[in-house]
């Protein structure tokens, strides 16, 4: 055989192996993309995205649009070829797969965490438009999670109402960890609470529970490296009674990313005129129960998922600017927002026409 012929038989049969190789050898690396977003003042799935009963509602225009990330699953294994694709890709992104699921965690308790994230999204979404509108809620510090094994479990339950610990009264979930640190471990606790289905059955009556209980808990030493702390092995939050219904019809989402639109989206539903003035505006942002608005992932993928839906203006948490700018799609304005007065006051100057005066994302 020529030695020219040779050399090329040889060369095409190392480009097959190594392609070979590059889609058969899996990489340690998953994709985000762009995903739906969603008009929290429309319909999804045949159904409006907010329903709500009890208080009188206004008619609005245009879009509020929350945004999304897809990303590959768990048990998904890129190969080479595709993370390379990824990498080049203008509209995706290759992330290290620990990234997303940190410490071999399965895509079902991923989604078990997102689940939570967004159900918590929607209660501060709630707070935080009412709030804003002047309407009284009333709030609770609840226990959220038990950890099993700890010496809490069996003694406090998720949705038990925290009144005080050791007698003194709390009023933020704050104050429960720094009431438990207090003491040294191995040392007594006292919670006086309501038990959860007391509680439930109170606010099903459309009362106050008033039946307590005191819970005694040794308290163990936490498993931080450094100085040992007193913990009993509860992570405390925040419940809240509404006084009228505000229903969040939305699934298949995660995370907490859509709280500020959501927040948006109910002020507009619960005031006269349009807060939009008709304009196509997307967003994201966590929201918490006063109004602060928070950073989020994917900003990159969430910009480019709204302009594709025709979005005109994005609302950016200000901690997201810097790189939402990076690379902005064209024909869509980032706007700047801190907290949802931010957000009322960008929306103000976006239907009366003053773009010239809305907050800017800089690189």
């Amino acid at each position: 055989m020529p030695r020219r012929t040779a050399t090329m038989l040889a060369s095409t049969l190392i480009l097959i192996a190594l392609l070979c190789a590059g889609v058969l050898i899996p990489v340690p690396y998953s994709e985000m993309s762009p995903g739906p977003t969603v008009n929290t003042l429309g319909d999804h799935d045949g159904e409006p995205v907010l329903q709500i009963s009890g208080r009188k509602t206004y008619a609005t225009s245009g879009h509020l649009n929350m945004t999304t990330v897809r990303v590959t699953s768990a048990d998904y294994r890129m190969n080479l070829v595709e993370a390379v694709y990824g990498w080049l890709a203008h509209d995706n992104k290759v992330v290290p797969h620990d990234t997303l699921y940190p410490d071999g965690k399965t895509e079902e308790q991923s989604t078990q965490e997102n689940a939570e994230e967004f159900s918590q999204s929607q209660e501060s979404a709630k707070v935080a438009a009412l709030k804003e509108l002047k309407v009284p809620v009333t709030s609770w510090v609840i226990v959220s999670t038990v950890v099993k094994g700890s010496p809490a479990e069996g003694r406090l339950h998720a949705g038990d109402v925290i009144k005080a610990v050791d007698g003194t009264a709390v009023k933020e979930p704050g104050d429960v960890a720094k009431l438990v640190t207090e003491h040294k471990a191995g040392e007594n606790v006292v919670f006086t609470i309501v038990p959860a289905k007391e509680q439930a059955a109170a606010e099903k009556a459309h009362r106050t529970a008033t039946a307590t209980q005191k819970v005694s808990i040794t308290t163990a030493a936490s498993d931080d490296s450094g100085e040992k702390r007193a913990i009993v092995g509860i992570s405390a939050g925040t419940d809240h009674t509404f006084p009228f219904t505000v229903d969040i019809k939305l699934a298949d989402v995660g995370g907490p990313s859509a709280g500020l639109m959501f927040a948006l989206g109910i002020y507009d539903k619960l005031t006269p005129g349009s807060l939009t003035g008709g304009k196509f505006v997307a967003g994201t942002g966590t929201i918490d129960d006063d109004g602060k608005v928070g950073p989020i992932g994917g900003i990159e993928l969430k910009t480019v998922g709204a302009r594709s839906q025709g979005a005109q203006f994005f609302l950016t948490p200000a901690d997201n600017c810097k790189a939402a700018a990076k690379d902005t799609p064209t024909g869509l304005r980032l706007v700047k927002v801190d907290t949802i007065d931010d957000a009322l006051a960008a929306l103000a100057d976006i239907r009366g026409g003053d773009t010239a005066a809305l907050p800017k994302c800089t690189k």
